[in-house]
């Protein structure tokens, strides 16, 4: 089965360093076990036992350092930082939220362009550190133009900051803030670093959020913070490259949060409805609660699908390929909303015991609905992502095939990342991904796409309805689609998933793409061409009772009792 299960860990790494985190980070965990989890999480006690076991470890320091800066086995390696993510968040997002502002935290330290605070980062991630990433402000959230954070010249060659930051997560224990602001004098961009131990640092508080409940999201405040050229990360342009490719790379790792979220609750929800009674009857042989499960199993095999392929794109990238500047969004969007859309369709079957305070289903029902929205909300990557509309359907070029990335290598692109236009941006055809393997449902699906391309190509937006931000975003859901079956459909193939798995996937797409058309229709001012589309684009999945007996059978009946957290 395409999923996580810490009880079989199969230590999938090509190196044994990473393998060792990997499941001594496991071990943690179930030695710990979910009673003490949920204790946490009801008291919002902070993390400090996984960072001391951390220190031990070495793990962020492993995963975090790039080459050249740690010890021989650290490398910036997307796979198993990006893997990692839902490790911690299969037993807890306030785990995984710690690692992934870390993560945010430490982008601007490695892209900028002094050394010296580089190599003091390594030996901070060595001695168990974690790290904050000091961007968005009260007033303004993530918006980079309006930022108030001011860095004052003074005589001497010294700086002095003055202003505050909002929403920070790791602003209470962070070894280093990456703080952007601007110089007072020329309104010139810049990164520089505090410590939050410095008198001149003051966290004013903890923001308490009904999720993520022991993770500390801080509001801090700079009074006169002396700094001087070594806390200098970058300048001008490079700070707000910095700025955003740290986003790219921190909005990534919010998919994998949901995958382990909703890994965790799938295990314990079909325990739970297995072996609870009704009627005579146990709760998994009501056609409505096996028909739950079967499509939430199923969508979250798509997630980890499309997940993973992402990473390949991502470690892949270059001048020449950026297409990941696609893909990420959607994983940021996409990913993370199907997470929310499983642990609300499971809540039906699970019901009352999915709110009693020693499951983990608890804990996922509050927490799920935070990622989505978390380093930038669904409709700001959406806005992304139809930027690329044109070039994905009718404009397409040749590209080598782009293999697994398990590879044992330093991602250095990632952290050089290079600015440009978004509709430059090419693709291969559309289609190609469909090559060599074909299901009822498939056919269907690539009806719908090439009646998506017909609407696109003969009765596109109009120029008012390209104005309408929400016309063009719903629009863009269809589109959204396209680009996720397509990775879902590569990783299929490379991890030679059962035909009936990607048909029974390929229907619930087909219901989803016809739902999008249908909420154009109802919804918006439609010329009458375009409704034609939309209408044609609306069917009915291939339903084929052996193929969903065997999924029921062979694949979700199987993870009756294949996982159960230590208590």
């Amino acid at each position: 089965m395409f999923l996580l299960n810490p009880k079989k860990y199969e230590r999938p790494f090509k190196d044994e360093k990473t393998n060792e985190i990997f499941q001594k980070t496991i071990d943690f965990f179930e030695n710990k076990g979910l009673q003490s989890i949920k204790e946490d999480d009801q008291d919002l006690t902070f993390c400090d036992d996984y960072l001391e076991f951390n220190r031990e470890a070495g793990a962020l320091a492993t995963l975090l350092t790039p080459a050249g800066y740690g010890a021989p086995d650290s490398r910036w390696d997307m796979n198993r930082i990006a893997q990692y993510n839902e490790i911690l968040a299969f037993y807890g997002l306030s785990y995984q939220y710690n690692y992934q502002v870390t993560i945010l935290g430490i982008g601007p330290l490695w892209m900028g362009d002094n050394e010296k605070i580089k190599h003091k980062t390594a030996e901070l991630l060595k001695d168990g550190g974690i790290f904050a990433f000091g961007l968005s402000e009260k007033e303004h959230g993530a918006d980079l133009y309006a930022n108030e954070m001011k860095l004052y010249r003074n005589n001497g060659g010294t700086y002095t900051a003055n202003g505050e930051k909002y929403y920070i997560g790791n602003g209470n224990k962070a070894a280093l803030v990456s703080t952007f602001g601007r110089y007072e004098d020329n309104n010139e961009y810049v990164f520089f670093a505090v410590e939050t131990t410095h008198p001149n640092y003051e966290c004013v508080k903890k923001i308490n959020t009904s999720g993520n409940r022991p993770g500390y999201v801080a509001e801090y405040a700079l009074n006169k913070y002396p700094i001087t050229d070594d806390e200098i990360l970058s300048n001008g342009g490079l700070a707000w490259d910095s700025a955003l490719n740290t986003i790219n790379v921190g909005k990534f790792q919010l998919g994998f949060a949901s995958i382990g979220i909703c890994t965790h609750a799938l295990y314990e929800g079909v325990n739970h409805s297995y072996n609870r009674w009704l009627y005579g009857h146990r709760v998994t042989d009501f056609p409505h609660i096996r028909k739950i499960y079967t499509e939430s199993l199923m969508r979250l095999i798509a997630m980890r699908l499309y997940a993973f392929r992402a990473i390949d794109y991502f470690r892949s990238a270059s001048d020449e390929d950026r297409r990941y500047l696609l893909y990420n969004p959607i994983q940021k969007m996409k990913v993370t909303t199907q997470g929310m859309k499983i642990i609300d369709t499971m809540l039906d079957a699970v019901a009352a015991k999915g709110f009693e305070q020693d499951t983990y289903f608890e804990l996922a029902i509050r927490d799920i609905g935070m990622i989505p929205r978390l380093e930038g909300t669904t409709h700001v990557n959406m806005a992304l992502v139809i930027k690329f509309m044109k070039n994905y359907f009718f404009d397409p070029v040749d590209y080598p095939e782009i293999v697994k990335r398990d590879d044992i290598a330093n991602d250095d692109y990632i952290l050089n990342q290079t600015a440009g236009s978004l509709r430059n941006i090419k693709f291969p055809h559309y289609l190609k991904a469909y090559e060599g393997i074909t299901t009822p449902n498939i056919e269907i699906f690539k009806e719908q796409i090439e009646t998506f391309r017909q609407l696109l190509l003969k009765a596109g937006p109009t120029a008012e309805q390209a104005k309408n931000v929400d016309y063009m975003l719903a629009l863009g859901e269809i589109f959204t689609m396209v680009a996720y079956a397509q990775l879902v459909l590569e990783n299929a193939k490379i991890n030679n998933i059962e035909n009936e798995i990607v048909d029974e996937i390929f229907n619930f797409m087909i219901r989803d793409i016809s739902g999008y058309a249908l909420n154009l229709i109802l919804n918006f001012n439609n010329e009458e061409a375009q409704e034609n589309y939309l209408y044609k684009i609306i069917k009915k999945p291939a339903y084929n009772k052996e193929i969903s007996d065997k999924v029921w059978e062979e694949h979700v009946l199987s993870l009756i009792g294949c996982y159960e957290m230590n208590p």
